[in-house]
């Protein structure tokens, strides 16, 4: 692909980069990126992802915009409240950068729905705020060998983790299983500060373009954790798991029947079953 003036002009400062150039900017206009959430993680990601100029952006999101959202979710604006936040969020990006397509997808990943959506993406970025839906994303990338970038934001802190089937840990090597209902306080109830999610969800966004130019060292293997009030980063390694029910030599889950089995075995009603 040929980039014409404008698009030269528009990258500029992304193209003269070392490991970029028009061969790097060629692979990331024709990226395919599918974003889960378009909160607090998933906005400031995609709106980096579009002004990088990815070539197809996946949203996938089942809410409405809610005033209490525009203090982190930087996707929307007070005129959006009571709009699906796909279509709030599409406008945004397109209006950044009208040559992204963007898909929506406005609905809630289930088991019986989140294969068909993942095939036709490189790439898959978690934004979610829940951990069933944490869990069935993980599932199904590592089934579909499809690479993951992770991230999770509560208070004052984030972390953020890539995971690369067949070449790194996935979630559940890190958390083999979801925590009780209720055990684990929501953003509604413990709270977030909005610059947090900003970080967190640039730093999806680093790892994607990292992904899609083949460049860096991606987050493989590595739990990086920040700390907003003491301005602090740290790096924790992550094993794989010998005996991870997803991503293991012997796995329990090959599949995502396996997977509503697994749960279902372990009385977990909030597994993200269909």
């Amino acid at each position: 692909m040929s980039l014409t003036n404008e698009q030269i002009e528009r990258y500029s400062r992304q193209i003269i980069l070392p490991n970029v150039g028009g061969k790097g900017q060629d692979k990331i206009m024709k990226a395919k990126v599918l974003v889960v959430g378009t909160g607090g993680l998933g906005a400031p990601c995609s709106f980096y992802l579009a002004a990088a100029g990815v070539g197809r952006i996946g949203l996938v999101d089942s809410d409405k915009v809610e005033l209490n959202n525009l203090q982190r979710q930087i996707a929307h604006t007070t005129d959006s409240v009571g709009v699906p936040k796909t279509e709030s969020a599409k406008a945004r990006f397109r209006a950044l950068n009208p040559e992204v397509e963007i898909i929506t997808h406005q609905l809630r990943l289930d088991s019986g729905n989140i294969l068909d959506i993942i095939k036709d993406y490189d790439i898959v970025v978690d934004g979610s705020d829940n951990f069933p839906t944490r869990y069935l994303v993980n599932d199904a990338c590592v089934i579909s060998k499809k690479p993951l970038v992770h991230a999770g934001i509560f208070r004052y802190d984030g972390q953020i983790m890539t995971i690369v089937p067949g070449a790194g840990p996935c979630y559940r090597c890190l958390f083999p299983e979801p925590p009780p209902p209720g055990a684990v306080p929501s953003c509604q109830e413990g709270g977030i500060l909005g610059a947090v999610a900003g970080v967190l969800g640039v730093l999806q966004a680093n790892e994607v373009l990292k992904f899609i130019l083949a460049t860096g060292e991606l987050l493989s293997g590595r739990l990086l954790i920040f700390n907003a009030l003491e301005s602090s980063f740290r790096t924790v390694k992550v094993p794989k798991d010998k005996d991870c029910p997803v991503c293991s030599e012997r796995p329990a889950i090959t599949n995502l029947i396996d997977y509503q089995e697994f749960c279902s075995l372990r009385a977990n009603k909030d597994c993200g079953i269909k």
